[in-house]
C-alpha cells in the first residue's frame, strides 16, 4: 500500500505518473479534449464523482471542448502516491468517454523581477495585482486564485541593455526543446543553455528575456539550436 504522506520526487513523477499527464511546475498536469461544452461538463462531473469518492480533489478548469486538470497534495508540499492514483483514474475516465488527451499543451508562467531592493518595490506590485506575500517567502508573491502567475523578485544589480522583467515558462519536460528551437525559429535568440535542461534563457529581438523551465535539474545531454 502507497504512503498518501509520501512526496515523490519528480524522476519518480516521471516514472509512474500516467502517460497521459506530465509534472508542470510542481503540479502533474493534463488537458482533455471533447467534443462540445456538454461533453466537457459530463466529463467534469464524472472526474468530480471519483475525486470525492478518492477524497483528494483536483483544480479543474472547464471550458467550450476541453477540461484542464491539476493534481497536487497540499497538505504534503508535494506530489504524492494519491495524485498518481487519482491521475490514473481519471485518465481511465476519459478513456470511457472518448477525449483526446493532450498534456504537451499544459504549460505555467510566472513573473520574474530583478531588483536591487524588493521591499522597496513589493508594496507595488501586492497593490496592482492583489497578490500577497507568500508565508515565511518575501521573495515570492503566489498567485492569489490560481490563475494569475505567480511573481518573484530576484535580487539583482541594474544592467544596462537589458530588461528588469522576465517571464519563467513551464512546459512539459519532454517538449522543453522543441519550445526552445521553435523560440529560435520565430526570431529569438539563445541567450544560454548553461542551466538546461532545468531552463533556457532566451530573448527576443529587442533584448527582453524569457526562461522556458523545466523540473528537470541542470546538466544533461539537450542542445538547443543557437
Amino acid at each position: 500500500m502507497s504512503d498518501d504522506a509520501e512526496v515523490l520526487t519528480s524522476n519518480q513523477v516521471d516514472e509512474r505518473a500516467p502517460r497521459d499527464w506530465r509534472e508542470v511546475d510542481g503540479m502533474l498536469r493534463t488537458r482533455l479534449k471533447v467534443a462540445d461544452y456538454t461533453a466537457a461538463l459530463d466529463l467534469v462531473t464524472r472526474i468530480a464523482q471519483a475525486a470525492d469518492a478518492a477524497d483528494h480533489h483536483p483544480d479543474i478548469d472547464l471550458r467550450y471542448n476541453w477540461v484542464g486538470l491539476r493534481l497536487v497534495s497540499h497538505d504534503v508540499g508535494g506530489l504524492s502516491p494519491r495524485d498518481l492514483e487519482l491521475a490514473g483514474e481519471i485518465s481511465r475516465i476519459a478513456a470511457d468517454v472518448g477525449a483526446e488527451a493532450l498534456p504537451e499543451v499544459t504549460t505555467s508562467m510566472t513573473i520574474g523581477i530583478d531588483t536591487a531592493d524588493a521591499a522597496a518595490i513589493r508594496p507595488f506590485w501586492m497593490a496592482l495585482t492583489g497578490h500577497d506575500e507568500a508565508k515565511g517567502d518575501a521573495s515570492s508573491l503566489p498567485s492569489p486564485d490560481g490563475q494569475l502567475p505567480e511573481i518573484w523578485f530576484q535580487e539583482s544589480e541594474a544592467r544596462e541593455c537589458r530588461g528588469r522583467v522576465h517571464l519563467d515558462v513551464y512546459v512539459p519536460h519532454d517538449q522543453a526543446l522543441s519550445r526552445v528551437e521553435a523560440v529560435v525559429a520565430a526570431g529569438g535568440r539563445l541567450v544560454t543553455d548553461e542551466f538546461a535542461p532545468s531552463w533556457w534563457v532566451l530573448a527576443d529581438a529587442d533584448g527582453n528575456e524569457a526562461c522556458v523551465c523545466t523540473w528537470q535539474p541542470h546538466g544533461g545531454d539537450a542542445h538547443p539550436a543557437a
